[in-house]
């Protein structure tokens, strides 16, 4: 098999640039004059383009143009089209009774598509794209059936406008109430680490969880002294104070041993912001209603 013999081209007559290296002469070969002219029409059109259309920033507004053309007003226009199209449907919204709109077709497709865009806008910061939630922010699932101030369409909607622990509705949730950091000086009773590990071991117990039994036990009185207000005597959770169920796999923070003595030892005060001044009344009924179809809803 014979080699194919390569003839090297002699170079154009044209200049050299002046750099070599390795004996390489870097040669200076003009760009073709189509491209030169595209250039410089590129040039002359971006001139016309920053004299017609907003173009250069300045300190409180960008340059608006000979055109007169606004983006932000065209948007605007934009939004309140849609929004006087939406009007009749809007107001049907509102006055409806909150627990009949994912019976009603109509409204409920409606406020589905609504409320997924005030939910994506608003909300997956917190409780994540499909409302799954995030353990290391104490941000509860919405798509599960575990509540803690109840799944329906009345408490949905109440949890959204007034949100949860803030300090800025009196009508929030838990105004006051925080779970205690039991082992601080301030806390109703100061608990050691080892009665903390007590409870800890009766909690995992009554999830279901590997424990000690020995310490599981006398967790349980520890527990009935000083939880039970709260989680109740079978430690199931009680929605009017919005306090978790402990004995499902559901947590907020997390479930296992490690999780479970910070949150007894530090304490818990999550807060949600009120929604009711931020949104109007038929985006609060929405996006209620997006998140009561998420797959959890009572």
């Amino acid at each position: 098999m014979c080699a194919k013999k390569v003839t090297q081209q002699p170079p154009k007559d044209v200049g050299t640039t002046g750099h070599s290296w390795d004996g390489i002469q870097e040669l200076n070969n003009p760009l073709p004059r189509w491209w030169i002219w595209t250039f410089y029409l590129t040039i002359v059109f971006s001139v016309g383009y920053t004299i017609a259309y907003p173009a250069w920033p300045m300190i409180t507004r960008a340059t608006q143009g000979v055109i007169g053309s606004n983006q932000r007003l065209n948007v605007a226009a934009d939004i309140q089209r849609w929004d006087d199209k939406n009007a009749g449907i809007r107001e049907k919204l509102v006055a409806a009774d909150v627990n009949a709109i994912p019976t009603d077709p109509a409204l409920r497709d409606f406020a589905v598509n609504a409320g997924r865009a005030v939910f994506n806008t608003n909300c997956i910061q917190c409780h994540m794209r499909e409302g799954q939630g995030n353990k290391a922010g104490g941000y509860p699932t919405l798509s599960d059936n575990d509540w803690l101030f109840g799944g329906t369409m009345d408490a949905i909607v109440t949890t959204i406008t007034h949100g949860v622990r803030n300090d800025t509705d009196p009508d929030a949730r838990n105004v006051g109430l925080v779970m205690p950091a039991w082992s601080h000086a301030d806390a109703p009773v100061q608990l050691t680490g080892e009665q903390i590990s007590q409870v800890v071991n009766y909690v995992l117990n009554v999830s279901g969880q590997t424990s000690d039994a020995a310490l599981a036990t006398a967790g349980a009185q520890i527990f009935a002294d000083n939880c039970v207000a709260c989680h109740g005597e079978k430690a199931e959770g009680n929605r009017d104070m919005g306090s978790p169920n402990l004995t499902d796999a559901i947590w907020m923070y997390g479930g296992d041993g490690a999780t479970l003595t910070a949150t007894i030892s530090g304490g818990r005060a999550g807060a949600m912001p009120a929604w009711g001044g931020r949104l109007s009344p038929a985006d609060i009924r929405s996006v209620a209603t997006y998140v009561h179809a998420l797959g959890g809803g009572e």
